[in-house]
């Protein structure tokens, strides 16, 4: 045995002293390895729709239900188990609405209480009893450990068991062990969150889906570029705060950074009031108009929509001219307006403008911020690096997230892997070295850390430049088109000029030879391997399906966000992976979280198995399981070590 290798095998003896301590811990792993795999729960593009992704969370896209059908088959009706599957969603409100209705109350609670208890043995099944535990809320894990576990040696079980509940109804403790029973079930039912991109913009809500994956037991995301922009923003990045503002107005969703954050507006508010007090703005109107706001209102926010526009487009050109490695110099656009003609030339091609009322733009220098705006964004900057709510999302966002993950052999990304028409990985210039593939994404990832972490001030701002970068280029992986043609949406009427080409990735993924390609550039072959995404909205209406290339792709954006719903006739899909295999489920348009708990109604619309495993997946069967295996051949080396004398035993 070499010196290495023993130093190794001394400091494992550490956490395993004796013989017996090392071969308990074998004989613990070995029983894991033959458990059924947890459940994985997939979603994509949530863009701040909050009520609809809490509900999903809830109901694990169908696996509650699912595990409610597993537990009760034919004994109990459908309109009993929706009626138990609202409350395990929504325990608290539920109550309320049975104790308006229901005359019998304490009946009740012991039905119910019986119920839950039943589907908690159900869902705790597959884990260990240790792993069980830990989920178990402190107050009561005692009493629900007694009941979820079997008791061989109790002659009578039924009344060991009816003596607990009915002490717990007698309490006056019923209703609260009902909430706690109902979220144990939420976390049971699901071991792994997948968070393929995307949680910021469009919606209003992303804050609150932020609070609620900082609580999720295990969650992992993969970055989007709406949220890279995000997390540029709260660098201090100007561009990204800029753009943040932008996008956040054009959908009507002030309310996110005003209360949501606490991002004080008002310097813009009154900056645009003053620079745009004569001109209407008719171009800068709402994506998405919020309920409730009225006439004034929406002057306001159209001049602050332009003004914020405008920011951005100038401090979007001043980072094209300072960083020429981005190869971007065909966006420097208000350098080509001709303000007595009134057009602009893009790419060669002389455009009518439809609005050329831009009294910030000097023409000799239309990139430079007046010294009124450039006291607006450094507010604003200073905004979003002092909010500590913000602030504390994107620790989540970095600690949790990643450009890509490959996770039990699916390959997850929220865009694409940008590739040349012929089939080839694009190469990327990044500050002067070229990168494909894999590789692209491990230094775009390295400079987004770079952003928040590097302590050489170069590198630092290297990194918040290259998120902006990540946003918006045209080989990005999270964006991966052609431009980001919101200039030409402001100023013309073109619609040939508005579209924004797909990299050839979208059309070559189709072939499940270049998934084969992209799938073993990440260290994946063999059968029943996927690659799983978002970005792309799958039109369904159009007869698009999500899955692609014999299988080998599955597109798991559908449509979460409002914006979205009229061109794919759907409000999302969402992706199960449990110890049977893999399930898509499309999702309705989720009306409410009171209507759903009045008529009982979830919004799970469809269901369809993606892919059967020939037989039940074991934790042996996943990357957890290959690393319990290396870790049972460690102690096995480090028992022989033992028994050699190479090693002694410890106290215990």
């Amino acid at each position: 045995m070499d010196n290495e290798h023993l130093r190794y095998l001394e400091q494992l003896s550490e956490l395993f002293p004796t013989i017996s301590r090392a071969s308990a811990e074998i004989i613990n792993l070995q029983a894991i390895l033959n458990l059924p795999k947890g459940t994985e729960h997939f979603l994509s593009d949530i863009h701040g729709e909050y009520e609809a992704f809490s509900h999903v969370l809830r109901n694990g896209s169908g696996a509650v239900r699912k595990k409610i059908d597993d537990v009760f088959g034919h004994t109990l009706g459908t309109a009993d188990k929706s009626a138990l599957a609202t409350l395990i969603y929504y325990p608290r409100e539920k109550m309320e609405l049975v104790k308006s209705q229901e005359k019998d109350m304490e009946n009740w609670y012991k039905i119910t209480l019986y119920r839950l208890i039943e589907v908690c043995k159900t869902v705790s099944s597959k884990y260990t009893r240790s792993k069980g535990r830990k989920a178990l809320p402190k107050d009561y894990a005692y009493v629900i450990e007694e009941l979820i576990t079997e008791k061989p040696e109790i002659l009578n079980k039924e009344a060991y068991y009816e003596a607990i509940v009915n002490t717990i109804v007698e309490l006056g403790r019923a209703e609260e062990f009902i909430v706690v029973l109902s979220e144990l079930i939420q976390v049971l039912v699901v071991d792994r969150l997948h968070i393929l991109g995307d949680i910021y913009d469009r919606g209003a809500g992303a804050h609150l889906i932020m609070d609620k994956l900082c609580e999720y037991h295990s969650v992992d995301i993969q970055w989007g570029n709406h949220d890279i922009i995000w997390m540029g923003a709260a660098a201090g990045q100007m561009t990204c705060v800029a753009t943040v503002i932008r996008n956040s107005i054009r959908y009507g969703n002030l309310d996110l950074l005003e209360e949501g954050y606490g991002i004080n507006m008002l310097p813009l508010a009154t900056f645009a009031m003053e620079a745009y007090a004569d001109d209407p703005c008719e171009r800068f109107v709402f994506k998405v108009i919020p309920s409730g706001t009225n006439n004034m209102e929406s002057d306001l926010i159209r001049k602050m929509h332009k003004a914020i526009a405008i920011i951005r487009f100038k401090l979007e050109g001043q980072m094209i001219l300072k960083r020429p490695e981005y190869g971007m110099e065909n966006r420097l656009l208000l350098d080509k307006i001709d303000y007595e003609k009134k057009t602009v030339q893009i790419d060669g091609v002389t455009y009518e403008m439809k609005d050329t009322l831009l009294p910030t733009v000097d023409p000799d220098d239309p990139y430079a911020l007046t010294d009124e705006e450039l006291d607006v964004m450094k507010r604003l900057c200073s905004s979003f690096l002092h909010c500590e709510k913000l602030q504390r999302h994107i620790q989540l966002l970095l600690k949790k997230g990643s450009m890509y993950r490959v996770y039990n052999d699916n390959l997850l990304y929220h865009g694409c892997v940008p590739m040349n028409e012929d089939g080839e990985f694009t190469s990327v210039n990044i500050y002067g070295n070229y990168y494909s593939g894999k590789a692209l994404f491990d230094v775009l990832e390295s400079y987004v850390r770079k952003a928040f972490f590097a302590s050489d001030p170069v590198e630092k701002e290297k990194g918040a430049d290259m998120i902006w970068y990540i946003w918006t280029a045209p080989n990005s992986p999270l964006y991966g088109r052609a431009k980001m043609a919101t200039f030409e949406r402001y100023f013309l009427d073109d619609e040939e000029v508005k579209v924004e080409p797909k990299n050839a990735y979208y059309n070559l993924i189709n072939d499940p030879k270049i998934a084969d390609k992209i799938l073993k550039e990440f260290g994946l072959e063999g059968n029943g391997v996927h690659i799983i995404n978002g970005h792309v909205p799958v039109h369904r209406m159009r007869g698009e399906s999500p899955v692609k290339s014999d299988g080998k792709v599955i597109v798991i954006d559908g449509g979460f966000s409002k914006a979205y719903r009229s061109r794919t006739g759907i409000a999302g899909y969402t992706l199960i992976y449990n110890s049977y295999g893999l399930t898509l489920t499309a999702h309705e348009p989720f009306v409410s979280a009171e209507t759903a708990i009045r008529e009982e109604i979830d919004i799970v619309s469809k269901r369809e198995a993606v892919e059967y495993a020939d037989k039940r997946i074991l934790v042996g069967d996943t990357d957890k399981g290959k690393r319990m295996r290396q870790r049972i051949s460690d102690i096995k080396e480090l028992i022989a070590a033992y028994q050699s004398g190479e090693i002694a035993e410890r106290d215990k």
